[in-house]
């Protein structure tokens, strides 16, 4: 009998939420707050914050921290504006850092 195979996620490494798919990794070298970070194309099952400018290593951004929506775990923040041209592609999507969020179903 052939065993069902789901989706490759991670969930929050606070209370196992799951946060995102495998699948919508677009980088895993981008730099968080506390090390390494995955940009996400999209993000479920969390909660946006409140939009603020950000000094970031490649420029000024708009961002809103991204939160767990069960247990409100800090896990990276969402792109909602880049200020250069050559940023413009972070737009809409998710930094989650790799020390927040742990693998599930691989």
């Amino acid at each position: 009998m052939a065993e069902l195979i789901g989706p490759r996620l991670y969930s929050c490494c606070n209370c196992r939420n799951d946060v995102a798919v495998h699948d919508d990794v677009i980088s895993k070298a981008f730099q968080g707050r506390n090390g390494r970070a995955f940009l996400f194309s999209h993000a479920m099952n969390i909660m946006v914050g409140p939009k603020e400018d950000r000094q970031l290593m490649t420029g000024l951004h708009t961002v809103a921290d991204v939160y767990c929506c069960d247990c409100r775990e800090v896990l990276g923040w969402k792109y909602e504006r880049a200020y250069e041209e050559t940023q413009k592609y972070k737009e809409g999507k998710y930094i989650l850092e790799k020390s927040k969020i742990v693998k599930e179903n691989w």
